[in-house]
């Protein structure tokens, strides 16, 4: 009885320590699971870990590559473009030299011809005397004259008479009688000459005139000279003669960024169109054709224009900034047309000036083809953009409109903008910063301009490489655009 009582007892033993090792197995067997799972979510975090860490570091090194190139580009253009102008100026001391002995070679002719002339004359009179006993003058009052064609002013002098009808005076000089009258005045003692014994002095009236009707038809040397009874040469030097004034006198009187009291006026001008505070100018940069240079073709030559016009160009630049009234207040002219439009902000005297903290606290409104900037305020690009980001475009877009359409005045009202001209590169910026102080003269001195010469504008924007430039001007921007959602300044045409 004991001995079957034992032997029940030790089978229950058995079994329980048997129930016993398979429990402490498998919680043996759990516990190495759930270890190996964390080690392998420890082991993904660290490859994430590493692979982001890769990544940053590719993209910090992309970074550091483009603003390589970018600064590589840059200073091999400002060098090749300082190679270009000191190649020009050889050329133009070249030129100066060859025509100054070329007046020293026609002065000594003409002398030489006006000296065999009086002598002559003394001559007659000699024989005269010895004939006649001394007796009639032979004509010892006259003058001899350097042989000049003849050549009709009708045109002109029926334009400078007084009955000739303004609104005729506008539409072919670009600008009234009293405006007219007011440039030649104050240019007066820069282009003024006086008679010569050799020939009559060329008026200022018609000085000025035969400039201002080249820049506004564009038209050639050629018709220039026979419409104002000039030779070709002539007209060619009055225009250069005319423009380097114009630069010279007028462009500081008409044409300088503002002051601190005008620029409070366009603030709140530029605020009262937008919505957006603190705008002191609309930029905008146009493309003006040339013939092709001798050299450095390739710096000139403009990709985008040839591609759309199936036709090979070449360009230089205007860059320039607008108040709410189309009226240029700074501009940047003659870098080649191969250079993207933030180049030839970087390269500008505007850019130098907000470098110093000139423009601190205040916004220049810029297209697509410029970078974000502490002062370049402009439109948002990526491809998906919040009910926000196109309420602030449609915004911004009504500034840029102003520069758009002041640059389409200034080539419709002087049309040589649109072609390409004879003037030499290196005198074209002189041409076309006179072409802007005449534009201002003109917005200023409220000269409507004839809608049939308004021009539409062909210039493609390319996105600049490095589209942003500074962190806070973004989140300046995105605040900017949040205030006028807010506040029902934009986005109405999305309602």
């Amino acid at each position: 009885m004991n001995d079957s009582t034992n032997g029940n007892v030790r089978k229950r033993t058995r079994a329980d320590e048997v129930d016993e090792d398979d429990d402490l197995m498998g919680k043996n067997g759990g516990g190495k699971g759930l270890k190996g799972l964390v080690t392998s979510l420890l082991l993904l975090d660290e490859q994430d870990k590493c692979e982001q860490d890769e990544q940053d570091r590719i993209s910090v090194e992309a970074k550091i590559s483009m603003e390589v190139n970018h600064r590589k580009k840059t200073k091999a253009m400002v060098d090749f473009y300082s190679e270009v102008q000191d190649y020009y100026s050889e050329v133009e001391e070249s030129d100066r030299m060859k025509r100054k002995k070329s007046r020293l070679a026609a002065n000594s002719v003409a002398v030489a011809a006006v000296s065999d002339g009086l002598q002559r004359i003394e001559n007659e009179k000699s024989n005269k005397r010895g004939g006649d006993g001394g007796g009639g003058s032979g004509g010892g009052g006259h003058h001899r004259r350097l042989w000049v064609k003849d050549r009709s002013k009708a045109w002109w002098d029926e334009c400078n008479s007084p009955d000739y009808p303004d609104e005729e005076f506008k539409k072919q000089f670009r600008m009234g009688r009293a405006t007219f009258d007011m440039i030649c005045e104050e240019l007066n003692s820069a282009i003024a000459k006086e008679d010569t014994t050799l020939r009559t002095a060329i008026p200022v009236q018609q000085r000025v005139a035969v400039c201002l009707w080249r820049l506004a038809t564009g038209d050639p040397l050629r018709v220039v000279s026979k419409k104002f009874g000039l030779g070709i040469s002539t007209c060619h030097k009055l225009v250069l003669e005319v423009c380097t004034a114009i630069r010279t006198v007028l462009m500081p009187k008409h044409l300088q960024w503002p002051e601190e009291e005008t620029l409070r006026r366009i603030k709140e001008e530029f605020e009262s169109i937008s919505g957006i505070p603190n705008v002191v100018g609309s930029m905008y940069t146009t493309h003006i054709p040339i013939i092709a240079p001798k050299i450095s073709v390739a710096a000139y030559f403009n990709k985008r224009h040839t591609e759309r016009n199936q036709k090979t160009s070449y360009s230089i630049t205007v860059q320039g900034v607008v108040d709410p009234r189309g009226v240029f207040t700074d501009v940047c002219i003659g870098w080649p047309g191969s250079m993207p439009d933030d180049q030839v902000l970087e390269k500008s005297a505007l850019f130098q000036r907000a470098n110093g903290g000139l423009l601190k606290g205040v916004w220049i409104v810029g297209g697509s083809s410029y970078p974000l900037m502490d002062w370049v305020l402009v439109p948002y690009t990526q491809q998906h953009l919040t009910w926000t980001q196109h309420a602030f475009n449609e915004k911004i877009g009504e500034i840029q409109k102003v520069a758009k359409d002041a640059f389409a005045r200034l080539k419709g009202r002087w049309r040589c903008l649109q072609k390409r001209t004879e003037v030499k590169l290196q005198d074209l910026p002189v041409v076309l910063g006179a072409c802007c102080v005449l534009h201002n003269i003109c917005e200023l001195g409220n000269q409507e301009m004839d809608t049939e010469l308004l021009t539409e504008l062909q210039d493609d924007e390319m996105a600049p490489e490095m589209a942003l430039r500074s962190v806070p001007s973004m989140k300046a921007r995105d605040a900017i655009a949040h205030n006028l959602l807010h506040h029902g300044l934009a986005g109405t045409s999305f309602l």
